[in-house]
């Protein structure tokens, strides 16, 4: 993740979960009061975000220890510590919730992309996320994605063209919109195009696109466009597809399958975050 954005996204959720303070925490104990905590794994899951627990209490405060036991890509067991985290009390609890947050959200998302690899079990096809991601939280996201074993599509719409449905009825149609993009960007932005029957297959496969879409197209419809595809295209499955019915498009032939749910609708996996007894 871009260590400066990060930064600056954790500030700006500090600022909106702490504002004044902690005044449930500062009321009972004495700044001076320092503990140990550990975060505990409370189900199985890959591990994502890191670097969120390490920057996030060095931005609260720097004189927290932080020891992680467990690397961004790593699995761990219901029962397993996570780490160690170690400070003034009133800092680990005024930091817990933002952090716990966004760990526990992004080893779900982690936990949910690797599932989705292995119940697909294809190594010849990618599995990438979309822009259906949490505003504010995109670059925690698709860094989560990567950290289950996936890849990120665009990042954001200056990435490279992708002309969907309402762009093409507002551009005249695949060749026609196609011919409009080339004439506008540069020689290093690609173009994708999502395509819906053969006849737009073909019309993408004229305009020399870089990447078509098939978009909600059935296994049996991604096996019948792929050979119509030259080598030099890609090829991207989108629409309809999650961990449910994804193993149906093994050995479909396509280069990329697109699943916007292992973001916008992903389970945050069970973290606790705990002070130690014995070491307040």
């Amino acid at each position: 993740m871009n260590h400066l954005l990060m930064k600056k996204q954790l500030e700006h959720f500090f600022i909106e979960d702490i504002a004044e303070g902690d005044v449930t925490t500062e009321s009972i104990i004495g700044k001076e009061n320092r503990a140990r905590a550990m975060i505990l794994a409370k189900e199985n899951g890959i591990m994502a975000g890191s670097n969120v627990v390490t920057l996030g209490y060095e931005l609260i405060d720097r004189s927290i220890k932080v020891d992680l036991k467990v690397k961004d890509g790593d699995r761990f067991k219901a029962g397993e510590v996570i780490g160690y985290i170690e400070g003034p009390v009133c800092q680990l609890l005024a930091g817990e919730r933002v952090i716990l947050n966004l760990l526990q959200r992004m080893s779900g998302i982690a936990s949910l992309t690797n599932a989705v690899i292995k119940r697909l079990n294809d190594p010849t096809i990618r599995i990438c996320d979309t822009r259906k991601t949490t505003p504010g939280l995109r670059q925690f996201e698709k860094y989560a994605v990567r950290c289950g074993g996936g890849y990120n599509h665009r990042r954001t719409l200056s990435d490279a063209v992708l002309l969907k449905e309402n762009h093409l009825l507002a551009g005249g149609g695949i060749l026609k919109s196609v011919e409009s993009v080339r004439s506008r960007i540069g020689h290093m932005v690609k173009i994708e195009v999502e395509t819906t029957n053969e006849l737009e297959v073909l019309d993408a496969i004229e305009a020399k696109v870089d990447v078509i879409m098939f978009d909600n197209a059935s296994p049996a419809e991604v096996l019948e466009y792929v050979k119509l595809v030259p080598h030099y295209i890609r090829t991207e499955v989108s629409g309809g597809i999650n961990i449910e019915n994804i193993e149906n498009y093994r050995g479909c032939g396509c280069d990329y399958i697109s699943l916007g749910a292992l973001t916008h609708s992903v389970k945050a996996t069970d973290l606790s975050f705990l002070l130690l007894e014995g070491e307040v």
